[in-house]
């Protein structure tokens, strides 16, 4: 019995590519329970605990990726070294060649595992060769942790950043668990501080940390895959078998979908890390709220947009040498955005649209003369807000499909067999999908002050309060929950 009971616990702990580790996943909460309990023993003993919280961070990636987290190992002590050789030369043509050399790995790294299958089918196509793909295995969150280091190398080439004397301390930082395989995008120069202080969670802390692990749970494993499971994959496996309402409907639910998914997942990391005593930047900011694509940019995955503003748009020449090196700066910022997230021609004409209508959008405002941070307001905001949401969705299709003949085949039915008849039937054939998308939507778009006034009626629970509140969540995912794992979709990227 105890030999079976020991194989039983190492099929638990190892590796399974079926069966990624998930926040949401009751595995993870379990050990993250005995993980906590460690954690706070080792309060008074900073280098056991940063070596703790390192090894559970690597545990935590060969859950989620198998034996890669060689990987981030590499990223790790490979930018380490690099920014310890800059700081030790103030030669420029140096410092110049050990950034490349950083940008080289973690790029290179990058390009291989994510491009080369891309790349070579590119090749092939043009010179008529024979096609061929290649069996190369994606790590989780491979773009997420080298973004991570390279701002770190980038920003001490910068001189912006004094590197680390110790390896430990900033593997801690790249490896750190919450935010390792899908994000946010964490600075150093936000996250390096706080590694050595004192470690506090405060009331208001432990009161914001599990208030977001209850609204990312609530997004992702309620939310987000119940109307995917049950009507957005059905709509977009199949476009012609459904009539131009359905899509539009299937198009308003990916909307929501993503973005329950994504930000369902940056509030429980950054929930985990203010559990942890660790603080991190929003990720997002009712992104559909926005009255302009350039807002939308600015509340949608703020980490990685404002990287690509900062080590990317800028480096470009951002809006430095006239009008019409910014438009071309913003389209090329935006194309590369969008290759970021995968390696395939239906990510770079989502990135392209975006960049294009970013550029359209900024020479809107000039033509226009409008002020640096001017916003509408009244009948113009709704009317944006209205617009821009469109906008978005439009590019969503692009997107979520894999083939751009099916893009095509979903706006043609948009426009050519809409049926709008046919809107009650629908409604009535999926009711808990519809109640699901109208609570989501009303969530998202109702006024910032009633989150925060949640935000602090959680906070001033007791704490008996709040752990029933969050076993009851709980006991709801697994009442509702599908049996098939729903990887978070930023998991791919």
């Amino acid at each position: 019995m105890w030999d079976i009971d020991l194989h039983r616990l190492a099929d638990l702990l190892a590796y399974h590519k079926e069966a990624p580790m998930l926040f949401s996943s009751g595995l993870f909460l379990w050990l993250f329970t005995a993980f906590v309990l460690v954690y706070f023993c080792l309060r008074g003993k900073l280098t056991g605990r940063l070596l703790f919280v390192t090894a559970f961070s690597y545990y935590f990636y060969y859950k989620s990726s198998g034996t890669y987290f060689w990987l981030l190992a590499t990223v790790t002590v490979s930018d380490f070294l690099i920014a310890r050789a800059m700081a030790r030369t103030d030669r420029p043509v140096r410092r110049r060649l050990w950034v490349a050399l950083s940008l080289l790995i973690n790029l290179g790294m990058l390009a291989y595992f994510k491009y080369t299958n891309f790349l070579v089918e590119l090749v092939q196509s043009l010179t008529g060769g024979t096609l061929h793909h290649y069996d190369i295995f994606l790590p989780v969150g491979i773009s997420f942790f080298t973004f991570q280091s390279l701002s770190y190398t980038i920003d001490v080439y910068r001189r912006q950043l004094t590197p680390l004397d110790s390896l430990l301390d900033y593997a801690f930082y790249v490896s750190f668990f919450p935010q390792l395989v899908a994000g946010p995008i964490v600075r150093a120069r936000d996250f390096i501080p706080q590694i050595r202080r004192p470690l506090s969670v405060t009331r208001e802390m432990f009161g914001s940390g599990v208030f977001l692990l209850m609204t990312g749970l609530f997004k992702k494993a309620v939310i987000s895959d119940y109307i995917s499971i049950n009507f957005v994959e059905r709509i977009f496996s199949n476009p012609s078998l459904y009539s131009g309402v359905e899509n539009l409907l299937g198009i308003y639910g990916y909307a929501l979908q993503i973005y329950c998914d994504f930000s369902g997942y940056s509030d429980m990391a950054i929930g985990l890390a203010l559990l942890l005593g660790f603080r991190f930047p929003g990720n997002f900011d009712s992104p559909y709220k926005s009255a302009s694509i350039t807002e939308f940019w600015r509340r949608w995955h703020i980490s990685l947009s404002s990287w690509l503003r900062d080590y990317l748009y800028i480096s470009l020449g951002g809006n430095r040498r006239g009008k019409g090196r910014q438009y071309l700066n913003l389209l090329l910022t935006m194309l590369l955005g969008g290759l970021w997230h995968g390696a395939s021609w239906n990510f770079i004409l989502w990135g392209g649209l975006h960049g294009l209508a970013l550029a359209l959008h900024k020479m809107w405002q000039t033509l226009m003369r409008r002020p640096k941070g001017w916003r509408p307001v009244g009948g113009r905001r709704v009317l944006g807000v209205v617009v821009t949401f469109h906008l978005v969705c439009l590019c969503w299709i692009f997107f979520r499909q894999s083939d751009l003949s099916m893009s095509m085949e979903m706006l043609r039915r948009l426009f050519t067999a809409f049926h709008p008849e046919l809107l009650g039937q629908l409604l009535a054939g999926y009711p808990a999908v519809f109640a699901l998308m109208t609570l989501g939507f009303l969530l998202h778009f109702c006024p910032q002050g009633w989150e925060q006034a949640c935000r602090g009626a959680v906070i001033r629970l007791p704490l008996l309060l709040q752990a029933a509140a969050m076993i009851l969540l709980i006991y709801l995912v697994i009442q509702i929950k599908s049996t098939q794992i729903q990887p978070f979709i930023y998991f791919q990227f």
